[in-house]
């Protein structure tokens, strides 16, 4: 298990990924979509969005900052996108009224040239604080997409293990010292949680940053112990959606690695009180030690509102600030 180089006692501040598009990017998004304006126009406002969110996060005192993904419409097109023998199908209901376009595998997955590597440049230019390298995993590029190429859904997995383990890679060598895998779609199938160890596997085998995956909102239940198996450092778990639930699991099979602790329902327009996310986070320190726990919301904050996405932030850290001083 790596070790962590953020200075403190443990209870460090960060988030799980994603921010809210401020609705000036939302609008030239749009713009850009109908041929209105160029692409260099609209990259200019994503990063002007990036700065913001990093001077946000700098401004309460995040301990490990997030890009927010200004430039990424869904975490896997994003990705489908850029990667040869992916082609980008027709809208796919995914949740609520959000909508995604479903990649399809008709040839083999390849990699032309590094996706994320300059964002995080720019990234971790804007702060002294370490940015984390944020990839979508193989497994949930391989469950949201249709496969018209791989005889099994297994060769489809292990090939885009392949490409992402170049871009970790990548990102390692450009300085990320923290790189997070998300595979949301790994709590989902039980049947195929083996294949997502398999997979995660190739991917962070030859890694030596501080490595993450994040799972959210599927049949924790069933899947832990076995999610402890997934070589990572650190998984990041959703706890305020489920009232906490999971950590009954913990006093059987105490939790072996760094933790995501999710105290705030990105799924919920409400404001949790600091009150009860500083209970949520006492109740975590029967089973964790702090220095093993990463504070954060449960999931990613694009679906809310810009200032619904800081209040949450603010009122972590200020809760993060009163159990720090107890400790």
């Amino acid at each position: 298990m790596s070790e962590v180089d953020l200075a403190g006692p443990g209870l460090w501040t960060t988030s799980v990924g994603s921010f809210p598009k401020p609705d000036y990017l939302t609008k030239a998004r749009g713009q850009r979509a109908r041929g209105e304006i160029e692409r260099e126009e609209l990259q200019e406002l994503e990063r002007k969005a990036t700065r913001e969110w990093i001077e946000f996060q700098e401004s309460i005192g995040t301990d490990l900052v997030v890009d927010g993904e200004m430039y990424r419409g869904d975490m896997v097109a994003y990705f489908a996108e850029e990667l040869p023998g992916l082609e980008i199908g027709g809208l796919v209901r995914s949740y609520g009224n959000r909508y995604y376009r479903k990649p399809i595998a008709v040839g083999a997955i390849g990699r032309d040239r590094p996706i994320t590597v300059e964002w995080w440049k720019y990234a971790q230019s804007l702060t002294d604080a370490p940015v984390k390298g944020m990839l979508t995993g193989p497994y949930t590029i391989c469950d949201w997409s249709f496969n018209e190429h791989y005889a099994t859904r297994r060769d489809f997995v292990l090939d885009l293990a392949k490409v992402i383990r170049d871009e970790a890679l990548d990102l390692e060598k450009a300085g990320a010292r923290y790189i997070q895998i998300d595979e949301p779609a790994a709590s989902t199938r039980m049947d195929e949680l083996d294949l997502v160890i398999e997979a995660m596997a190739i991917v962070t085998e030859p890694l030596s940053a501080h490595t993450i995956t994040h799972i959210c909102y599927g049949d924790f239940h069933n899947a832990y112990p076995k999610m402890l198996d997934i070589p990572v450092d650190q998984i990041d778990l959703e706890f305020a959606n489920s009232d906490y639930s999971l950590l009954d699991e913990f006093g059987d099979n105490p939790f072996t690695k760094y933790v995501g602790l999710g105290i705030s329902d990105v799924h919920s327009h409400a404001l949790e009180p600091v009150d009860d996310m500083v209970d949520g986070i006492r109740r975590a320190l029967k089973y964790i030690p702090a220095d093993r726990i990463f504070v954060d919301p449960d999931c990613g904050l694009k679906t809310r509102t810009v200032d619904e996405a800081k209040q949450k932030l603010s009122n972590i850290k200020a809760a993060v600030d009163i159990v720090r001083g107890e400790l």
